[in-house]
């Protein structure tokens, strides 16, 4: 099967500015698939270059099987891409907008059915003759996620979709997103909430400085963590026999490092006897952030 993304080799610089620096990657269709990686990791510029919006250096992109600079008519067509930023267009309401938006894809009136549903699917009915400048700003996220679907791409690039919105919207987005995955959308995400990552994602991509430093199913980077974290709240401080096991001080409380369950027992025996209480305990699995961590490292 023809892959929905397949980057080779792609390079880009920006004067001085090595910003991607041979990138391979190949996206199945239908997978839910993570990108991240910290600020400045070029996830953003490889977002670019998959819409034509920038050109690489050099290496090679498609979408769908089509060259995204010798078929881009057929590649942009493919693609439907959430940005970080909200830029609207301020002169349309909301249904003009996705009317306009499936239009430039060459989507006339018979696709007025998919736009009422996206419509519908993401809470905006009530708003869908409103004047774009006239919403809020969760309002304005709802509408870029719906004019990225208008043309009823297979291939959706969410990029910090739920930065700064609420729960509501997260959780009205993430139900329609799931289920356009379900019948077959490829997904590609990029999130700081790397919870998101966890649990929809099946496969992730991690960016660091221009390159790829972990490419793996979702399942197998967290088993590089079979550990646990205690995170403790005492009455005193940490025994100088407890030190080597600290990972991090998180305000009144501290995080231990696990290796194994039993553990436990070892660090409440210290605890004891250094005559320092425990306030609280909460035993807690290793996750997604602490594999970032591990191979990005903290920014």
């Amino acid at each position: 099967m023809t892959p929905a993304i397949k980057i080779e080799q792609v390079h880009k610089h920006f004067g001085t500015l090595h910003a991607l620096k041979g990138v391979d990657l190949t996206i199945a269709q239908g997978e839910f698939f993570a990108l991240l990686g910290p600020n400045g990791a070029g996830k953003s510029t490889l977002i670019s270059l998959l819409a034509g919006l920038q050109q690489p250096t050099s290496g090679h992109l498609s979408v769908m099987g089509f060259d995204v600079q010798r078929d881009y008519q057929q590649a942009r067509r493919s693609l439907g891409v959430v940005p970080q930023e909200l830029v609207f267009d301020p002169f349309f309401n909301v249904r003009e907008m996705l009317r306009f938006q499936a239009g430039y894809f060459g989507l006339g009136r018979s696709n007025d059915v998919w736009v009422d549903e996206v419509i519908e699917a993401l809470g905006l009915t009530d708003k869908a003759h409103t004047n774009m400048r006239r919403l809020s700003g969760g309002m304005k996220r709802r509408a870029l996620i719906a004019q990225a679907l208008a043309h009823k791409p297979p291939v959706i690039v969410l990029d910090e979709p739920t930065a700064g919105v609420d729960v509501e919207l997260r959780q009205t987005m993430w139900a329609f997103i799931q289920r356009l995955n379900r019948e077959g959308h490829t997904i590609i995400l990029t999130t700081h909430y790397l919870e998101e990552a966890e649990t929809l994602c099946s496969r992730v991509a991690m960016l660091k400085q221009g390159e790829i430093i972990a490419l793996d199913s979702t399942a197998n980077l967290l088993n590089r963590f079979p550990g646990k974290k205690l995170r403790l709240k005492l009455n005193g401080s940490l025994p100088l026999a407890l030190q080597p096991l600290l990972r991090q001080q998180e305000g009144e409380y501290v995080v231990l490092n696990l290796s194994e369950v039993t553990q436990i027992d070892t660090v409440l025996l210290e605890l004891r006897q250094a005559g320092v209480s425990l306030q609280d305990l909460q035993l807690i699995e290793s996750d997604l952030e602490d594999v970032f961590v591990d191979l990005v490292g903290r920014v």
